[in-house]
């Protein structure tokens, strides 16, 4: 990854969301696993993990200490923000919200917390002043431990030149929405890139066809060096981001879940 002292690419992280379902067990974990052990062998063969439990409610310092001591030490979880916080009329008036969110234990991830998506509903137009007023609210970091924050948003009235630049001053990245229905904002924002891509398919062993696998590969590289993936070039809605080395958090998402983890191990196998 470096060399001469300086590295060329970010790093790329690749996982599914979340690790308890039941249609994984026999396909992805192998049969008679005991089901406290399913943390650890996700993490053996996935390099990322996206929480979506502390979007419905709130989790124990207990548990975020014991996922952090259940995995790999170079494994990252990224973790959705309450749903208490993001719907709701006026975001800027979720403070209290978020600072309970970041009291509830998630520094016990240390070095494993990634960003956090705070994921909006689809109803949630763009009003300017009042997301900006959002993003004023986002701490920086947390107990010493740099926060980086993302958000997904799913209303056409996003897909703005205006929200981009709002996004980028605030160094907060938008989330790509691969394979979806939502709005698929392809401009970079912010230190970093997450993806998550959806359309995996029962009828493909890895979710994916070898071309699509070999596409979101590509992507993934491309960011990682700080290039606009060639497929996306021509769907930017303002001027390109500066080229400069980008960590990557790409999360097989929806689809065809039972398929996820394998396209997601397929996809670490080609970065």
């Amino acid at each position: 990854m470096a060399q001469h002292g300086q590295a060329r690419h970010g790093q790329i992280r690749i996982g599914v969301g979340g690790w308890t379902f039941e249609p994984w067990r026999g396909a992805f974990y192998p049969e008679g696993l005991a089901q406290k052990r399913e943390l650890e062998h996700a993490s053996s063969k996935l390099t990322a993990i996206e929480i979506n439990g502390t979007y419905y409610g709130s989790q124990k310092p207990e548990s975020f200490a014991k996922w952090f001591a259940e995995t790999p030490d170079d494994f990252v979880f990224t973790l959705k923000g309450p749903r208490f916080t993001t719907n709701r009329r006026v975001l800027s008036e979720a403070g209290e919200s978020i600072e309970r969110f970041f009291r509830s234990g998630v520094s016990e991830l240390k070095h494993k917390l990634g960003p956090v998506n705070w994921q909006f509903m689809a109803t949630k137009k763009f009003d300017p002043a009042d997301f900006e007023g959002f993003l004023k609210l986002l701490p920086t970091s947390i107990e010493g431990i740099a926060l980086r924050h993302a958000v997904e948003v799913r209303h056409e009235s996003f897909a703005s030149a205006e929200f981009v630049a709002l996004a980028r001053a605030y160094g907060v990245a938008i989330i790509f929405a691969g394979d979806s229905e939502h709005p698929c904002i392809a401009d970079v924002t912010a230190p970093f890139v997450y993806a998550r891509i959806m359309g995996t398919r029962e009828e493909e062993a890895l979710g994916y066809g070898p071309q699509a696998l070999d596409g979101w590969a590509a992507a993934a590289k491309a960011w990682a060096t700080g290039e606009t993936p060639a497929a996306l070039a021509d769907r930017l809605l303002a001027p390109p981001a500066p080229v400069t080395p980008r960590d990557v958090f790409l999360f097989v998402i929806s689809g065809h879940k039972v398929r996820n983890p394998a396209a997601a191990m397929a996809l670490i196998e080609r970065v």
